[in-house]
């Protein structure tokens, strides 16, 4: 969301918080199949906060579990989006200096919202020091916005056809041990 010169991040905030009710809190799933749930959820059209949740809620109940997910996530964030265009413009928030400070103050707590699910999902798929520079650099050549480089899609080919490939090699190696045996 934008509001004049404040930007809000969008689903990333919300996942360590989906996260923890469903993993941690309630424990209705495990943390591997969370993360899992979270790649698909990733890899699906709009915003991810709500794809995690219509993903969680399919896994526990289904159809009506997906719809009551997705309807608990998106009406909170809907009704504050409408009260905040219903009452501040943005000449309202740029010229008034409480307003102006209200939203510098908030732009730290967002960062931490968004960079916080990173490494407690970096934890969790066991990304450590050694294997830490395949995303950073996937994200730096995506942000470099060099022609063709610069294009997620080729990454998430890339990552796709590298997963595929290493788990024929595992399966090939268990075979090949299993028939030594």
């Amino acid at each position: 969301m934008k509001i004049g010169a404040f930007t809000f991040g969008g689903g990333w905030a919300m996942i360590s918080i989906i996260e923890r009710e469903v993993v941690d809190k309630y424990g209705w799933i495990k943390r591997e199949d969370f993360l899992d749930l979270l790649a698909v959820a990733q890899s699906m059209p709009g915003l991810l906060a709500v794809n995690i949740s219509v993903v969680v809620g399919d896994k526990l109940r289904g159809l009506k579990g997906s719809i009551a997910a997705a309807t608990g996530t998106i009406i909170p964030s809907f009704v504050i989006i409408l009260l905040i265009a219903m009452f501040l413009t943005p000449e309202m928030i740029t010229s008034s200096p409480t307003l102006s400070a209200i939203f510098k103050g908030i732009r730290p707590v967002v960062v931490a919202l968004i960079v916080a699910p990173v490494f407690t999902t970096a934890k969790s798929a066991k990304i450590g020091w050694k294997t830490a520079w395949i995303p950073a650099a996937v994200a730096l050549l995506i942000w470099s916005k060099i022609p063709v480089i610069s294009n997620p899609i080729l990454y998430i080919i890339l990552g796709g056809l590298i997963g595929y490939l290493h788990l024929r090699n595992l399966s090939k190696r268990k075979s090949n041990s299993e028939s030594q045996q």
